[in-house]
């Protein structure tokens, strides 16, 4: 019997029947990363990507109280589920700890995990229990983020997203909105984290062929901890202080969403936006009427770690180590790829973006 496991605040354990993960998984083609499909079949429905050694499998989070989180760890049980080596699943929730963090991958390699996906919230702090764990001889993929070291030495691989890319896809398209002149204010999350601080390098390389363009407010970006409370305090100082903000970027929509109607309550119209693709975001858009330009949250591309881990603990067809920029998903202004989603039946915390059915996407936010 395969069994997934959910190790939650509080120390309660969860442990969720393979039988009962696969009535929940779809497995179709339909959701597959379109960044590694995973290749052919190797007999079966077995992917080819998964071997015949049998292996525990974790996922490790830095923190997992947001639904950002929770669907990222559906599309990450999804995709294991497709793997008949993979016996079990752990997650783990470090609570935006980095000692709990460093302390849940430990606890991982003294249960015999063979491959754990860390979603690497503490950065380089965790290079040291990576690499200890990694010559221990646990296949370690860290995921998202670069947290420097070297692959083979401190983890087994990196799997980062080009941010700075990422950025240059907002800034091109804000470039062509605001006609080469604006002021823009950049809502973050957590102090200096990859993400954000590469994100608007990527920005600045375009807008320096664009020096109307003007970024105000706190620099590199106002921290909010992807809180949305925070959003709201930053969004309020900024509105109290600048009397002419043209466009606002936040890569965590639903904290930018609930801030959104500080524009209203100060008789200002909302400006351009750019964001991740967020379920309330989009009903936000069409409420309000401004324009907006998102990215996939790309919860999915866990799915391309999943595989790759699985891979090289179990003897399969091993894919590329390499992540995609997470793609365009909205553009109220052309429409491509798609117009702005609002899905009202389901939750505003929803990412329709997500590879995930919509049954899958209910029961993972629920």
């Amino acid at each position: 019997m395969r069994t997934f496991t959910h190790i939650v605040k509080g120390g309660v354990t969860l442990v969720v029947t393979a039988l009962a993960l696969f009535a929940l998984a779809c497995g179709s083609d339909d959701n597959e990363s379109p960044s590694a499909s995973g290749g052919s079949s190797s007999g079966g429905d077995k992917p080819s990507w998964c071997g015949d050694k049998e292996i525990k499998l974790a996922l490790a989070d830095g923190n997992a109280q947001n639904n950002w989180r929770r669907i990222t760890v559906a599309e990450a049980k999804d995709e294991a589920s497709k793997c008949p080596s993979v016996k079990e699943f752990i997650h783990t929730d470090g609570q935006q700890s980095t000692q709990k963090s460093i302390s849940d991958i430990q606890s991982l390699a003294a249960q015999g995990v063979d491959a754990a996906v860390i979603y690497p919230d503490a950065g380089k702090a965790l290079l040291p229990v990576l690499t200890q764990v990694t010559k221990a001889g646990m296949v370690t993929v860290p995921y998202w983020a670069d947290i420097g070291g070297k692959p083979g030495e401190n983890y087994t691989a990196n799997m980062k997203i080009d941010w700075r890319a990422a950025g240059k896809v907002w800034a091109e398209w804000l470039v062509k909105r605001l006609d080469g002149k604006g002021n823009w204010i950049y809502i973050g999350g957590t102090p200096d984290n990859a993400q954000n601080v590469q994100r608007r390098e990527g920005m600045l390389e375009v807008f320096k062929d664009y020096p109307g363009i003007k970024q105000i407010g706190p620099k590199p970006f106002a921290v909010t901890n992807w809180d949305p409370a925070e959003h709201q305090k930053q969004l309020a100082a900024a509105i109290a202080k600048y009397p002419k903000i043209d466009a606002v970027a936040a890569d965590f929509g639903g904290g930018i969403a609930s801030a959104l109607p500080a524009f209203e309550k100060a008789g200002r119209e909302v400006p351009v936006v750019l964001s991740e693709d967020n379920n309330s975001l989009g009903c936000q858009q069409k409420k309000l009427g401004f324009d907006l330009f998102t990215a996939s949250t790309g919860n999915f591309l866990v799915r391309d770690a999943v595989r790759y881990a699985v891979a090289k603990a179990t003897g399969g067809e091993v894919p590329s180590d390499k992540l995609p920029v997470p793609p365009p998903f909205e553009d109220s202004v052309s429409g491509k790829p798609n117009p702005v989603q609002c899905d009202e039946e389901l939750s505003g915390d929803a990412n329709l973006s997500s590879k995930l059915t919509r049954e899958q996407l209910i029961e993972a936010i629920k």
